[in-house]
């Protein structure tokens, strides 16, 4: 099965559009198994999102321009951003604050929301820094739910991401088992699936027991979120919990 998510399906009039992958594909879930919600967030110039609550959500921020400094409740101030992601644990109880450092390029990235596998797990925050930007041409596997990665997820998730340059073809990574839904997001560029399904910027594509050949239009960064849906998942987070 391969379904399109088109880039309208976002919500939010602000510099952050917020996609709830499950609506128009389930009844029942705002998520799709473990993948709660993805924000995009594009921020001009300095800007303070202040201390706020998280409960049950895992969070990885993931920015390709710009930079922040994030600060918490567990005593971690750190600049985040490019080549430094971050994962924040959230379990019962977490608090965060991002300084949005908006001088030269915009901060623009991902923020993903993760459902945890159970409920009220220990807070931690991970960073993870890149050797490189950008992964060519090549898979990147940088979360899991296995020590094989720095990102250690609480549920059965994994996320890899690449960066497709024009005229080249790639297909799905390996997956670690078999029955796994799989989401590919377009965070910059466009390209072709099966050469008959455009994706532009913000598009994404459910696939589930499908091949597919993905061929890059013009250069173009890809995300891939993997999940178990027959995983145990919990759905009570704050952000990343079903909000039907």
């Amino acid at each position: 099965m391969l379904k399109k998510i088109n880039s309208d399906r976002f919500l939010g009039r602000g510099p952050i559009k917020i996609l709830y992958p499950g609506i128009g594909i389930s009844d029942n879930d705002t998520g799709i198994g473990s993948i709660g919600r993805i924000d995009h967030p594009e921020i001009h110039g300095n800007t303070v999102i202040s201390m706020h609550p998280h409960i049950n959500d895992e969070i990885l921020s993931y920015f390709r321009t710009g930079k922040a400094e994030h600060s918490d409740s567990e005593g971690f101030v750190k600049i985040i951003g490019k080549k430094t992601l971050m994962l924040m644990k959230a379990g019962s109880s977490f608090f965060h604050e991002e300084k949005i450092i908006g001088e030269g390029e915009p901060l623009e990235g991902l923020q993903i929301f993760i459902r945890p596998g159970k409920k009220d797990l220990k807070p931690e925050v991970v960073f993870l820094d890149l050797e490189n930007l950008h992964s060519e041409n090549s898979w990147r596997l940088f979360g899991s739910p296995n020590a094989e990665t720095t990102f250690q997820f609480g549920s059965q998730t994994w996320l890899y991401d690449m960066k497709l340059l024009k005229g080249n073809e790639a297909q799905l990574p390996q997956l670690p088992k078999e029955k796994l839904t799989v989401l590919l997001y377009v965070f910059q560029g466009s390209v072709m699936v099966n050469g008959e399904i455009d994706l532009s910027k913000k598009d994404s594509l459910l696939i589930q027991d499908e091949p597919i050949g993905i061929t890059a239009s013009e250069d173009a960064e890809l995300v891939l979120f993997v999940t178990d849906e027959n995983g145990e998942i919990y759905k009570g987070g704050m952000y990343s919990g079903n909000q039907m």
